[in-house]
């Protein structure tokens, strides 16, 4: 079968491997899949460039996934049919550490993600324990990649605790960010986006945001106090993995507001930690997203008022894939996610 493989930092090559069980039946407890689109996601890129610490050797990336059962093994339920369109939950948690003892297994110390930790989806067939599997209704193949970045925007507003009183500044509007807006707004929440780039800004106004904030041209915080009648924001998600944004974001909470992070920044990040005194601030990572966010995304995606053209920015067979990162590396503000089509 195709697979890709990042074989080395700006390299990422399309070879033939062996399918697992294409002509056997799964093992005990999995799903054989079939791939039909799988999204390259910020980690992927980072991995390709050489800048993923986390990210194995000669890994096959890809964890957003679109496809369809092709075969199960025994003891899987009869809920999970062959033919049926999936996606899959692509992290492990071990059931022993403290996360997983506190019931949040999306933080597992000893967690591997798929295309990260371990390989991924960039395949043609891919075999998973069935309790990762998620059936899908009503959903295209295309829209289901979308839905784990989504889930993880998800995820950080339910860490947030956002409710229908607060404002809540979004900081970086792609595909993680994007979900962060929508799921606030579903929780009736006022909601400002905030990006370098005018066309994201304008697809989460078009989502529901209230205010736009073009941080290149804006100061964040002052434009944050004027929208906030001088309050700042109840919530801030940080969702680009900066130490500007970083540091934007305790500026621009409010006094006993919440900062909330997603992205990773690559580089150690300062700040005055008087305020994070001052104002009596929760400071909460986000790690991931839990079985209920991707449930309320596929709801979302069931119903949604506006078409996921926008958020596909190109969808590439897996021999263009090395092109498509190479272009993705030079401009990475313009890209909300590439799909491959298997």
């Amino acid at each position: 079968m195709n697979v890709l493989r990042i074989h080395e930092p700006g390299k990422i090559m399309l070879r033939d491997e062996p399918a697992p069980y294409v002509t056997a039946t799964p093992r005990v407890g999995e799903v054989l899949l079939k791939m039909a689109y799988v999204g390259f996601c910020g980690s992927d890129l980072n991995t390709f460039l050489g800048r993923n610490a986390m990210a194995k050797a000669d890994v096959i990336p890809g964890h957003e996934i679109g496809a369809t059962i092709a075969a199960v093994g025994a003891d899987v339920p009869d809920t999970l049919k062959v033919g049926q369109t999936v996606t899959v939950n692509p992290y492990t948690n071990c059931g022993t550490c403290a996360s997983c003892r506190n019931l949040r297994p999306n933080a597992c110390r000893n967690n591997e993600t798929l295309g990260v930790q371990r390989d991924g989806a960039m395949r043609e067939y891919l075999a998973v324990p069935w309790t990762k599997v998620i059936p899908v209704e009503g959903i295209t193949l295309r829209d289901c990649a979308l839905i784990e970045p989504m889930s993880v925007g998800f995820h950080a507003v339910a860490r947030a605790q956002v409710t229908d009183s607060d404002v809540v500044a979004v900081l970086g509007c792609g595909m993680v960010g994007l979900g962060a807006i929508i799921r606030a707004v579903r929780r009736g929440a006022t909601v400002i986006a905030v990006d370098l780039a005018p066309e994201k800004l304008d697809i989460a106004m078009a989502l529901g945001a209230r205010y736009g904030i073009n941080s290149a041209k804006e100061d964040l915080a002052r434009r944050v106090m004027e929208l906030t009648n001088g309050a700042g924001a109840d919530v801030v998600i940080e969702a680009v993995g900066s130490p500007a944004t970083y540091v934007g974001a305790i500026d621009a909470v409010s006094f006993t507001g919440r900062v909330v992070c997603i992205g990773y920044a690559k580089s150690d990040v300062s700040f005055q930690t008087r305020l994070f005194v001052q104002k009596e601030l929760d400071i909460r990572g986000s790690r991931n997203a839990m079985p209920d966010d991707f449930c309320a995304v596929i709801r979302y995606l069931q119903s949604a008022p506006v078409s996921m053209d926008r958020f596909v920015s190109g969808i590439v067979a897996p021999g263009e894939a090395q092109s498509a990162m190479e272009k993705w590396a030079a401009a990475p503000g313009n890209v909300f996610r590439i799909l491959v089509k298997w």
